[in-house]
């Protein structure tokens, strides 16, 4: 991973799951929650899972509050100087990225810095090539930045199987090809990554997950 990896998506597509996963892998790292417009599955909702494993989070004042003022009082400069490894999870789509613009001017002068597009073919509004990577544009026009490489997350979380991550290969080399950008990961749950035969899968954990079975 880069020193900063910055992960853009749809709504629901799993960016948050991702990001959690790959915090708790690294060491002296830091998670940012960028996420301004959508109070639910966020990565502020981790901070006792992150504490135990050593993991700084990094979350706008007013997070999880009832209060929603958007207001992002860190210097992300900083903290990429503190820590090996910084995470920062940005609010779905385009209307989500917009927080991470305000960032753009110094993450785009580093060279340590990769920007992964989450996609979860099983979403609405992202489930053709075509959907996918215009929407990408919009979230690389709001944000200033442009992408380095797609993560290819299509799962229904608990009712995921084998066959869903297969069949979505295809889907994901479409939206690759489309993009100019290669495919970083494919996500998996862990206990289906040996049913896949698919090789070079990132074994994921479901940190995230519906207000009712929490």
């Amino acid at each position: 991973m880069n020193k900063i990896t910055v992960i853009t998506g749809h709504y629901g597509s799993g960016k948050t799951n991702l990001a959690v996963n790959l915090a708790v892998r690294l060491k002296n790292a830091a998670v940012v929650d960028l996420d301004i417009v959508n109070p639910y599955f966020r990565t502020a909702d981790f901070g006792a899972l992150f504490e135990q494993l050593g993991i700084t989070l990094v979350a706008p004042d007013f997070a999880n509050t009832n209060l929603d003022v958007p207001s992002l009082q860190f210097d992300l400069a900083r903290i990429a100087d503190k820590y090996e490894n910084v995470i920062v999870d940005v609010g779905g789509d385009d209307a989500g990225a917009f927080a991470l613009g305000r960032f753009s001017e110094e993450l785009n002068a580093g060279n340590d810095v990769e920007m992964l597009y989450v996609i979860n073919q099983r979403r609405f509004l992202t489930q053709t090539a075509d959907e996918a990577v215009a929407l990408m544009y919009e979230i690389e026009k709001a944000s200033r930045m442009k992408h380095t490489a797609v993560v290819n997350n299509t799962n229904i979380g608990a009712e995921t199987t084998a066959d869903i991550i297969i069949n979505s290969q295809e889907f994901a080399r479409e939206v690759s090809e489309r993009a100019g950008l290669p495919i970083k990961y494919t996500t998996c749950p862990e206990e289906l990554c040996d049913k896949t035969g698919i090789e070079n899968l990132l074994p994921i954990k479901v940190y995230v997950k519906p207000v009712w079975e929490r």
